[in-house]
């Protein structure tokens, strides 16, 4: 098969088609996984089983994308991009339908399984065509329009969720979700050129991948430092009820506050990857980690200076996003689909790290513990940045 060259998208511009098609589909991607944390608490109480028991739709869903992303991209290494974005997207809206007129959590969970399955192929696959795609002084541009569909979805995906679960029922919100995964598949499938470079996906590539220490080293920062925000940010609720005295409605508003600063901050990655590069970007961003979350956790603060230091965290954690896309795809860039898949994996990984040892902090040694704790997980992954750093 003939390579078909993508567009380029230097000099950026933000209505370039292609990368908003992308965008769509990650967007898709994000309700996805976000919006089903506001329909958990409607659903136990329709279907009778505890909270704890609906949590596991969210860690199901998380286990499933860690593991199958890299091997599915790389064991669909043959197959044409458009048709694995198209189907990806399919298997998304049939997972959340099939959620939707689910009569059991058993079957809930099984369109879970199923959504995860889809959506682990359709995040790196879009990274990947946004990176072939772009001459390398547009590379963090386009990546951060493309990812800007997954922190939109982030931000506004749980208040939504909760919306239409408590307004319309637990299954109206599954629906919205399936319909917004067609409705994103249908740009791509109109603009998306066929015969797409492959690339370096397939099983043997993930092996070498995985093979080599400084390529797992660089993956490996994403997990640390996704570990790191998620520390504070799962208990982020009674945290600022006991540090700064909020009440629902308050808590309510700091989840948004959050998810805002998460749209800025992908922002913000993309316009300090080209002018600092990706390991000076990154590194900052470690030194904001380590100085934000104690301050959050040790002192107590009035609500709006709470909220803002809230905004600034969010805004620093999720500016690192596109400058480490960027960065794991130029550490091995002949097997760039198959490092992204891993790199994706990573952030289900840290999340699920950063809430484990987050329980366990707040459980052991209290609430205060949370930002120190986080500090070290993200000294953790600013050494992991200066090791593969290129010695001069």
């Amino acid at each position: 098969m003939t390579a078909v060259t993508l567009p380029a998208v230097t000099p950026f511009t933000a209505g370039n088609p292609l990368l908003l098609a992308l965008a769509g589909a990650n967007f898709a991607v994000g309700l996805a996984a976000f919006g089903v944390v506001g329909t958990l608490a409607p659903l136990a109480g329709s279907l009778g089983i505890s909270p704890a028991t609906a949590g596991w739709l969210l860690t199901a869903y998380a286990l499933v994308y860690a593991i199958g992303s890299p091997l599915l991209v790389a064991a669909t290494g043959a197959t044409d991009r458009r048709r694995l974005l198209l189907v990806g997207l399919v298997v998304i809206a049939l997972g959340n339908t099939l959620a939707a007129v689910a009569p059991d959590y058993a079957t809930i969970l099984a369109g879970r399984v199923l959504t995860a399955f889809g959506a682990a192929v359709v995040t790196p696959v879009a990274a990947a065509i946004a990176v072939a795609g772009s001459a390398p002084e547009g590379r963090g541009r386009a990546l951060g329009l493309v990812f800007g569909g997954f922190t939109l979805a982030q931000a506004f995906g749980v208040p939504l969720g909760s919306w239409l679960a408590y307004g319309f029922g637990w299954r109206t919100a599954f629906e919205v979700t399936a319909a917004v995964a067609l409705l994103a598949a249908v740009p791509l499938a109109t603009i998306l050129p066929r015969g797409l470079p492959r690339g370096g996906s397939s099983l043997s590539a993930l092996g070498g991948v995985l093979r080599q220490g400084r390529l797992v080293l660089g993956i490996g920062f994403t997990a640390l430092f996704m570990g790191a925000a998620f520390i504070p940010y799962t208990y982020l609720g009674p945290l600022l009820h006991e540090r700064a005295g909020l009440d629902a409605a308050g808590i309510s508003l700091a989840f948004l506050v959050f998810g805002l600063g998460g749209v800025a901050g992908n922002a913000l990655g993309s316009a300090l990857l080209p002018r600092l590069g990706a390991d000076r970007t990154l590194l900052i961003l470690c030194l904001v980690a380590m100085a934000l979350p104690p301050a959050l956790t040790l002192g107590a603060w009035s609500a709006p200076t709470a909220m803002a230091l809230v905004f600034v965290w969010s805004l620093f954690c999720f500016a690192f996003m596109v400058p480490q896309e960027a960065r794991v795809a130029a550490l091995a860039p002949a097997a760039a689909p198959v490092m992204l898949a891993l790199n994706a994996s990573a952030i289900y990984l840290g999340t699920s790290l950063g809430a484990t040892a987050g329980g366990l902090v707040h459980g052991s040694l209290g609430a205060a513990w949370l930002g120190p704790v986080s500090v070290l997980f993200a000294l953790l992954a600013l050494t992991s940045v200066l090791a593969l750093r290129p010695r001069t």
